[in-house]
């Protein structure tokens, strides 16, 4: 048997590859958009991928298991539980097979036993993984979004997510009856977890890539709950927010991933075009250098999301997915690169890309180029006293709640290009802050393509505020939005 794990770190979620070396087939589950990772792999290891699958319908990126399988001609394994409120719509297509609790695939000596383990999804299963020319006992459980190292998946994202109303509870409820089943497997299974730390399927995830179940029961806090009142009550507290570009990936998911031949690879567009792009109606421009190249100048109405880890969560986050898209790069390299992130999550709307040479071209031709306010806390306190400025945490509840800044207003960056800006005030300055400066940097860029005339960014956000031994209140401030 040979199990390869995939990790892709901005989205920290894994897919793995199960084959069997004696007969050369494999199993590929939970993979992404870009098939090229797995038919290398293959490639690599001499196997033919002969089935794909997934352990649920995702919320955090669109998957590619209906595309591998569409390209390799193989079997498409999709979960027949959860009844029929949540069910695949394109289950009925060609070499697409449901499965069920109990149901047993081979793919060559290795026996998988789909488990039915809902509550982070209805529909969620587990694959039991058996090594036949090793042993008869099972080896491991691959879990997908059911139980994490160190923690299991939020059952939450149903109703926010999915918008299942009053549906949080019941799933919690069926989370605790799905792990009280694993409390009488054997200890010795490995846990293979479909996402690691910094994931949004669950709020307190460990790094390590695998665990097994024994170590789960002893480290793992939902196995340390021993009522289903008291998990229900610790596993929906604390939750992170949910991401609004989850509900557009549940559906996306759920109805038919669209299929892509490869990932898209742009060339640079001409530097006149650019005025008839900042001047289009509904095209959205986002700068992806780095938050210091933004600073120094940036084109009119951009949008800042510099191409870092978190580049695709945020991306989600924050552009449409029904207008189209541009962007400010440095070189192809880190558009194409960029282009492969949004593709991870379903953003195919991307038009092309601009170099440095369209600033250059801009500042010539059309005026000069717009730069970032960048204010220390000392600054930040005069303007509040001197000009009535307001300042606002762009940072997560959770972070919120460890610490703020005492009489700011509180909205999350996700949330500030949408709700969030019909609670600002207009005609004062606007001071944003986060942790570090990197999120309010982002959330700057926002408020200015919004229209908000004097919006600053404080440096070094609360760390530095900390550092500096300025006041800090605890607790949840009834001015949050």
């Amino acid at each position: 048997m040979l199990l390869r794990r995939f990790y892709e770190d901005k989205l920290a979620q894994a897919s793995y590859m199960i084959g069997c070396q004696a007969t050369g087939v494999a199993l590929v589950v939970d993979p992404h958009r870009d098939s090229e990772v797995y038919l290398r792999a293959a490639a690599e290891e001499g196997l033919a991928i002969t089935h794909v699958s997934e352990t649920h319908i995702h919320a955090d990126y669109l998957s590619g298991a209906r595309q591998l399988a569409r390209r390799l001609d193989a079997t498409l394994l999709l979960s027949g539980e959860g009844g029929r409120e949540w069910q695949y719509a394109f289950i009925g297509e060609e070499h697409t097979q449901a499965v069920n609790d109990g149901d047993e695939i081979a793919v060559g000596n290795v026996g998988i036993e789909i488990l039915h383990t809902p509550g982070h999804t209805p529909e969620h299963i587990s694959f039991m993984i058996t090594d036949r020319a090793a042993s008869s006992e099972p080896l491991g459980v691959l879990t997908g979004d059911f139980i994490f190292v160190g923690d299991v998946g939020r059952p939450d994202l149903l109703e926010k997510a999915a918008g299942v109303p009053d549906s949080m509870v019941a799933s919690a409820c069926s989370l605790f009856e799905s792990i009280s089943r694993f409390r009488h497997f054997p200890e010795h299974l490995q846990i293979w977890p479909g996402h690691g730390a910094g994931s949004a399927c669950g709020k307190a995830l460990g790094s390590v890539p695998s665990s097994t179940l024994g170590y789960e029961k002893l480290a793992n806090w939902a196995f340390q709950c021993e009522t289903e009142e008291e998990f229900v009550s610790r596993v929906l507290e604390g939750q992170p927010e949910s991401p609004t570009y989850f509900e557009k990936m549940k559906q996306m998911n759920r109805d038919g991933p669209p299929i892509l031949d490869g990932l898209p690879v742009f060339e640079r567009l001409e530097q006149r075009a650019l005025h008839d792009v900042l001047l289009s109606d509904g095209a959205v421009v986002v700068d992806i250098r780095q938050a210091s190249a933004f600073r120094a100048g940036h084109l009119p109405g951009t949008i800042s999301i510099p191409l870092s880890k978190d580049f695709p969560t945020w991306c989600g986050w924050l552009l449409p997915y029904d207008r189209p898209i541009y962007l400010v790069a440095e070189n192809c390299d880190a558009t194409n690169e960029a282009a492969r992130d949004l593709a991870l999550v379903g953003i195919d709307n991307l038009e092309g890309f601009f170099d440095v040479k369209a600033l250059e071209w801009w500042s010539a031709e059309c005026g000069n180029l717009k730069k970032t306010t960048s204010i220390s806390w000392d600054e930040a306190e005069r303007a509040v006293v001197e000009e009535k400025a307001s300042v606002v945490d762009v940072r997560g509840l959770s972070e919120w709640n460890e610490g703020s800044v005492p009489g700011v207003k509180h909205i999350h960056l996700g949330y500030l290009g949408t709700t969030g800006l019909s609670g600002l005030p207009h005609g004062c300055p606007l001071l944003l802050y986060c942790r570090s400066g990197y999120r309010s940097g982002i959330g700057t860029s926002i408020l200015e393509a919004a229209g908000f005339n004097d919006v600053r960014n404080i440096d070094g956000g609360i760390l530095d505020r900390m550092k500096r031994g300025l006041p800090i209140e605890q607790g949840v401030s009834p001015d949050r939005e």
